[in-house]
Formats: C-alpha cells, sequence, structure tokens
C-alpha cells in the first residue's frame, strides 16, 4: 500500500467533505490524521476494496458522525457551528460574488446532515448518484433524493438574495 500515493490523491477532497460535516477546521484535520493513521495502522482495511474513493468516504463520514455523537445533540451543533461557520470558499475580490459565496456558506450550514453529505459529493466531488450511494451505503434513489431536497432547500434560502440582485 502506498499511503503517499493515497493520501496525495485522496486528503483534499476528504477535507471538503468532512469540512461541510464538521464546520470546523481543526476538527477536520483531526478527522483526516484520524482516518490516515488507521489505514496506515492497518493496511489490510484495504484489502479487497475496489473503490478506494468511496471507502474513505465511508471512513470520513463515519468519522464524523461519531465525532457529533461525541459532541452531544445535533440541534446545539447546528446553532453553534451557523453562528460560526468558516467559508468553505475561496475569497473573492468581486463584493457581489463575495457575499453571494457567503450566503451559501451560511445556507449550507442549514441543510441536514444527510443532505449535505449528498449535495457536496455530487456538486464539488462530482460523483454520480450511483457512486455516493456506494460511499454513503444508501441506495442511489435515496441519493437522488437527498440531492434534490438539499437544491430545493438551498433555492427557498438562497431565492432572496437572487431577488436582491434581479
Amino acid at each position: 500500500m502506498d499511503m503517499e500515493r493515497l493520501y496525495d490523491e485522496h486528503a483534499q477532497s476528504l477535507f471538503a467533505f468532512l469540512l461541510h460535516l464538521t464546520r470546523d477546521e481543526a476538527d477536520t484535520r483531526d478527522l483526516i490524521q484520524k482516518i490516515f493513521v488507521k489505514i496506515a495502522r492497518e493496511p489490510k482495511l484495504l484489502t479487497g476494496v475496489r473503490e478506494e474513493r468511496a471507502f474513505l468516504i465511508r471512513l470520513a463520514r463515519n468519522a464524523a458522525i461519531d465525532l457529533m455523537r461525541r459532541r452531544g445533540s445535533r440541534e446545539r451543533s447546528k446553532e453553534h457551528y451557523a453562528a460560526e461557520c468558516p467559508s468553505l470558499f475561496a475569497p473573492a475580490s468581486d463584493p457581489d460574488e463575495a457575499n453571494f459565496r457567503e450566503q451559501l456558506t451560511a445556507a449550507l450550514t442549514l441543510l441536514p446532515p444527510d443532505q449535505c453529505m449528498v449535495a457536496h459529493l455530487k456538486l464539488w466531488e462530482g460523483l454520480t448518484f450511483e457512486e455516493i450511494a456506494t460511499a454513503l451505503e444508501i441506495s442511489p434513489n435515496t441519493a437522488a433524493s437527498r440531492y434534490r431536497y438539499a437544491l430545493d432547500k438551498l433555492r427557498e434560502l438562497l431565492r432572496p438574495l437572487y431577488e436582491e440582485i434581479k
């Protein structure tokens, strides 16, 4: 097993995925480290794995869920993270674009975690519903439904911004 290759190919996308879930850079870094240390200590975990990316996403999701459970109630965490969400996008020089990115980041924090995971994997990672289903251990129809619900919620949350720019 080539840990360097595995890390180089997947760490950045796992970081973005986990940041959407944890909304905290330090927690995200800790989870990334935990995932790759686990694999380094137990290389047999990858034996027989056909889709590395899906397997790593599954490990990341499970690690994030464990973290959320340890942190207490989901609602308390949601309120805390909504108040202090890190920017998920690169800074923009155009004030309108910067405002849109801020509004989108805030809207993403209001999605239920299951919808947020699917939306991130579809929009930022470019995975198909079949690949998302494999990674999250759900059916492709469930992945598609969660994506549709996420887009509907984002449209609803961002509609005032759209109306403002019209």
